[in-house]
């Protein structure tokens, strides 16, 4: 309720003047393109500096550094800089650029509103206008909309680049697929031979041999081939090479094909048989893609024995196909890199939701424990900063009754003139001092774990439930993402 109040008289106030002592946050932000823009972390930091000794009464007390791109909310320093201004710790959040805080529109509108109701302003250091002004909220949204625009226009520009280039039979870029060179005047596929004969006899091994993806890469390997980087051969990577269309002489993006832009290395009658049997063996690229939402907890089980990740499988039988959790390095090479055994699917997927959904119904006391603990911690890794903060608060206490004192003393006529202004002087000038600290290690200490209500914590488990049992996979891989990052806090 304090807190509300607060908000709402420094919303007020934003709204009309800042006053002479003014708490700035900043917000700086380096690109993920940004050897192509003048706009690195330093550069933000001096000018941002520059504009806050400008400004009378304005003093920075605490810094939101992101690395990482504008187009999503989802950034550390974006998250903290929103909380301490929920939280009424600072009365302007800083920018070098509008671009810096959010490229995208929706984004935009919906920070700037946050900030409004926590009554913080918002300001850029280069471009002249201000949240605490109707015509400044507009021109800021105008600026957001246009940094969209910019984005988009260059994602429209790229792709409509690669479509040009996939039109005409040429190569759009990237990685070359295996056995073909790019010939860089004519953008387009030429066969490489010796790669291509490589090709041939994984597509002979396959149809004629009957041998399956791990031998034919255990074959590869003894006879001396490496991949295009390198390596050594996977079943995972010879089964790319069988489902690669490019080996027909075509190109594909963005579900368009064009036919004989590059000599072809495999023949289609020869395809035609490759695919039957990745078919019957449930191992073409339409079998993956229809079952790769199937497996909630691909990547997110860890395998017993080697540590890397469990991802999904499947073996098709004369009558059913039957689901796996296999350790990727079984899945991907053979049981010479990793032995440990597949697990149903279907069971593992059953006992581990179903112990989510009744851990948060049944264990509110391990919650609990969890939650006490980590506010012991937050508060052992902070003592000092909450010694410090208890001293300083008591400080400006005394602080203040000292200057009440004397003003009350020269209310009586009982102390000079020149004695009482310069002794305020002093006083006035460690209350300001003070009240930075104050600032800043209350910005610190503001991220202490709070322990739900009951009846969040059941909420919880009833919304878990529902996902469980009535949910889609997505949703179902949504909160298992979700359980994880609250793991690992």
């Amino acid at each position: 309720m304090a807190r509300s109040a607060t908000a709402q008289r420094t919303k007020k106030a934003a709204m009309t003047t800042l006053g002479d002592d003014v708490r700035v946050g900043i917000y700086v932000r380096r690109s993920t393109d940004d050897e192509h823009q003048p706009y690195s972390i330093e550069a933000q930091d001096t000018r941002l500096d520059a504009y806050i000794g400008s400004q009378p009464g304005w003093r920075l007390v605490a810094r939101f550094p992101d690395d990482a791109s504008g187009a999503s909310t989802k950034r550390d320093g974006l998250g903290k800089a929103m909380a301490a201004a929920r939280a009424g710790l600072i009365d302007v959040l800083l920018v070098y650029r509008v671009d810096r805080f959010s490229r995208n529109l929706r984004d935009m509108v919906m920070l700037l509103d946050e900030l409004d109701s926590a009554g913080v302003v918002f300001r850029s250091a280069t471009e002249p206008f201000d949240t605490s002004t109707p015509m400044g909220r507009m021109l800021v949204q105008m600026l957001g909309m246009f940094a969209q625009f910019e984005r988009d226009t260059i994602i429209d520009r790229v792709i409509a680049g690669m479509e040009r280039k996939a039109a005409k039979g040429k190569w759009k870029g990237g990685k070359r697929p295996f056995g073909y060179q790019v010939d860089k005047t004519t953008h387009t596929l030429i066969v490489d031979e010796h790669e291509a004969a490589i090709v041939r006899l994984i597509f002979d091994l396959y149809t004629r041999n009957r041998l399956g993806s791990r031998a034919i890469a255990k074959v590869l390997n003894n006879r001396g081939h490496r991949t295009s980087s390198g390596g050594t051969w996977s079943g995972y990577q010879v089964i790319r090479a069988l489902n690669n269309r490019v080996y027909l002489g075509e190109l594909t993006f963005r579900e368009n094909t064009v036919t004989d832009t590059h000599d072809a290395i495999i023949d289609p009658k020869l395809w035609e048989q490759a695919q039957d049997i990745l078919d019957a063996r449930g191992e073409s690229h339409a079998h993956r893609a229809a079952s790769s939402s199937d497996y909630v907890l691909t990547g997110r089980l860890r395998c017993p024995k080697c540590g890397k990740a469990m991802i999904g499988t499947r073996a098709t039988g004369r009558n059913k196909t039957y689901r796996y959790y296999t350790c990727w390095n079984l899945a991907r090479y053979d049981a010479s890199k990793c032995d440990f055994k597949r697990l149903n699917a279907d069971e593992v997927d059953v006992a581990i939701l179903d112990a989510l959904a009744t851990f948060y119904r049944t264990r509110h006391d391990l919650i609990h424990d969890a939650i006490t603990a980590g506010q012991a911690q937050h508060r052992a890794a902070h003592a000092d900063r909450h010694a410090e903060l208890a001293t300083v608060d008591n400080e400006i206490t005394k602080t203040s009754q000292a200057i009440d004192r004397y003003l009350a003393a020269f209310e009586r006529g009982t102390m000079d003139e020149d004695l009482v202004a310069n002794r305020l002087a002093e006083l006035r000038t460690k209350t300001k001092q003070l009240h930075i600290r104050h600032d800043e290690l209350t910005l610190a200490l503001d991220d202490e774990p709070t322990a739900p209500e009951p009846a969040t914590l059941t909420a919880v488990a009833d919304r878990i439930t529902e996902i469980i049992t009535s949910g889609s996979h997505n949703q179902i891989k949504a909160l298992l993402v979700l359980q994880r990052h609250l793991l690992d806090l």
